[in-house]
């Protein structure tokens, strides 16, 4: 059967739609980008323990005592284990989904109720929506609206898009028919009957459609986070890359609680602005035994006094202003060019790409500049690159096993040139594995190792190569299954492969610091599939070098030996993960000068520097 193209179609649409509705695409990302500042600025402003007081107070007014005492226990948690930025971010995520959600959901839904018409149009659609898998989203939102937080909202506005519309639409249709007509037969005009009657009474119904939406935008959280959405979820997915428990479980934990407390006070909201629902409340409340304060329920305008006293006592006592992290007070040590600019570099969670970048993050620091780093996948860091989103990456592996990115996006890019070279790409094994030295003495032995090569990101040059060339080249495709999955589980399977002597295959490339704590075999090439060695380059978006002058000329000028580059990536590995920056200064005390060397502070700015430092001198004198 001849192959249909629809993949050529899709691809030919979107260029089009990238071509014609760009403006489209822009007003839409300002409107959402803004509305999460918005957001994220008044979550932000007051302090955590503060802003824990107030949620729980929601929650007492809401559902009484002891849901109060558990939701300020479960925020300060949060806040305990440093990830109240990253939680805001995500409420912020969900609010901001939720609310747009809501504005497309409860409308269509109403229309769907009352002519079904729409509701046999729109029912398959909903279908289509809710079946297909929620990273899928990720593509066309990257595509159209690049790398960060729009995409990841935009993404989770489709997906939890149909549970909002159904339970509306079943909300209404639900109401009493009778009820209706009653409304009508006394001259109830069509828009009161739907204000008065419908919609009141399918206000619990409507509720749990928003509840549902609130959890799948939840469950979206992670997934975003893959294309630069930051929050619990960029922590989630830093902690699967790095294979990190102890993050991925402080990240999980914080999602739980923010779900339970969303999950609980919309499902207690839903009673509350439903007549039936609160007069069932008042009834529950007058015949509770027991002791009662764990059974009252303030007022509203008591709710409301008790958030404004903690606001006050919270402004008396100068606790606004979040807990953000404390300044590098450090930053100025080597002149301070970058004062006030900021600089956003992406890595991919390879070593040398982490080493690099962390590298760089502190030397620009060093000089005032204000830097964001955020781990992505391949392709979307080539696409916020290529966008502008991100202002430059160190890890562009060129001219082979990035070709299929830089050939894309060449034209949108710059390229720093190789700041290590030459490399080199090799399947590996154990050298335990005395009989294997070649690919070709994989053939014919795919049950020793289990029928796989244990691989690394699927987005990887390198992971495209095997599967494109050196497999087919081989033979072995058809023998051994390539294992998609991240660098850290790679080798994690192949330390613990290791300690049992098992035999096991994996991707690996030099320089790497696994040679130098396991002994392994590079499996040699004898018909040459992977090419010349690649160099590592820096690459920054189009427009980078005419705003950073200087930083572009450290870029291009910046140069790591093998031992420099090896003894990071050791250093970084001793210390742990989570801890990359403060492995690089520590490697930076071993190593001085090298800071002075690769980002040489300008004459005028050292003039400029000690004038500074002449007149702080002076100025006790003075006084």
């Amino acid at each position: 059967m001849f192959r249909l193209p629809l993949g050529a179609w899709v691809d030919s649409a979107v260029d089009w739609l990238q071509t014609h509705l760009a403006w489209l695409f822009d007003a839409i990302s300002a409107v959402v980008s803004g509305m999460f500042d918005g957001i994220a600025a008044v979550l932000s402003a007051p302090h955590p323990l503060l802003f824990a007081g107030i949620v729980a107070i929601i929650a007492w007014w809401l559902r009484g005592l002891p849901a109060g005492l558990l939701t300020f226990a479960g925020f300060a948690l949060i806040d305990s284990v440093q990830l109240w930025s990253e939680a805001m971010d995500t409420l912020t995520l969900v609010l901001v989904a939720t609310l747009v959600t809501l504005v497309i959901a409860v409308p269509l839904g109403i229309w769907a109720s009352r002519s079904r018409t729409v509701s046999a149009v729109v029912r398959p659609v909903l279908d289509f929506m809710q079946t297909m898998p929620a990273m899928v989203y990720l593509i066309p939102g990257v595509i159209f609206f690049g790398v960060g937080v729009v995409p990841g909202i935009i993404a989770t506005i489709i997906f939890a898009l149909p549970p909002g519309v159904r339970m509306t639409e079943l909300g209404i249709r639900q109401v009493d028919g009778e009820l209706v007509e009653a409304a009508e037969a006394f001259g109830t005009t069509s828009r009161n009957t739907l204000f008065r009657v419908q919609l009141p009474l399918a206000l619990p119904t409507i509720m749990a459609g928003i509840n549902q939406v609130i959890m799948l935008g939840l469950s979206m959280v992670v997934i975003a986070g893959m294309v630069g959405g930051g929050g619990l979820g960029g922590s989630v997915y830093r902690a699967i890359g790095n294979i990190d428990v102890g993050l991925g479980f402080e990240a999980g934990i914080s999602i739980v609680i923010l779900a339970m407390y969303l999950d609980r006070m919309t499902g207690a909201l839903g009673r509350e602005v439903s007549p039936l629902g609160r007069r069932a409340a008042a009834k529950a409340q007058a015949s509770a035994d027991g002791w009662k304060i764990w059974t009252y329920r303030p007022q509203p305008v008591v709710a409301v006094a008790g958030i404004l006293a903690l606001a006050l006592v919270a402004g008396g006592m100068g606790v606004f202003g979040g807990s953000g992290s404390a300044k590098n007070t450090a930053s100025g040590a080597s002149g301070r060019i970058g004062e006030g600019k900021k600089i956003s570099i992406g890595y991919i969670p390879w070593d040398e790409g982490i080493a690099s970048t962390f590298l760089w993050k502190e030397m620009l620091e060093r000089h005032g500049y204000e830097v964001d780093t955020k781990q992505y996948e391949a392709g979307a860091l080539y696409t916020g690159m290529a966008n502008g989103q991100i202002d430059f990456q160190t890890d562009s592996w060129l001219p082979t096993t990035h070709a299929s990115y830089w050939e894309k996006y060449q034209d949108r890019l710059e390229d720093m040139g190789a700041w290590y070279a030459p490399t080199s790409l090799e399947l590996t094994v154990p050298a335990y594995m005395k009989d294997v030295r070649s690919m070709e003495d994989l053939k014919g032995r795919a049950s020793e190792f289990k029928g796989r090569i244990v691989g690394i990101e699927p987005s990887a040059g390198e992971m495209g190569l095997l599967k494109d060339k050196l497999l087919p080249g081989y033979g072995l495709d058809k023998e051994y299954k390539l294992i998609d999955g991240s660098t850290p589980s790679m080798l994690a399977e192949l330390k613990r492969a290791y300690a049992k002597k098992e035999p096991i295959v994996v991707p690996l490339w030099s320089p790497h610091w696994a040679y130098n704590e396991y002994d392994l075999t590079k499996l040699a090439d004898p018909k040459g599939l992977w090419g010349e060695g690649d160099g590592v380059h820096t690459l920054a978006r189009k427009g980078f070098t005419a705003e950073h002058p200087e930083v572009a000329q450290w870029l291009k000028d910046f140069k790591m030996s093998e031992k420099q580059l090896t003894s990071l990536e050791a250093q970084i590995q001793k210390t742990g993960s989570g801890k990359e920056q403060e492995a690089v200064r520590s490697w930076l005390k071993d190593n001085p000068g090298v800071t002075e060397k690769w980002s040489p502070v300008p004459k005028a700015d050292k003039a400029a520097k000690a004038d500074k430092a002449a007149a702080e001198d002076a100025e006790p004198a003075s006084s």
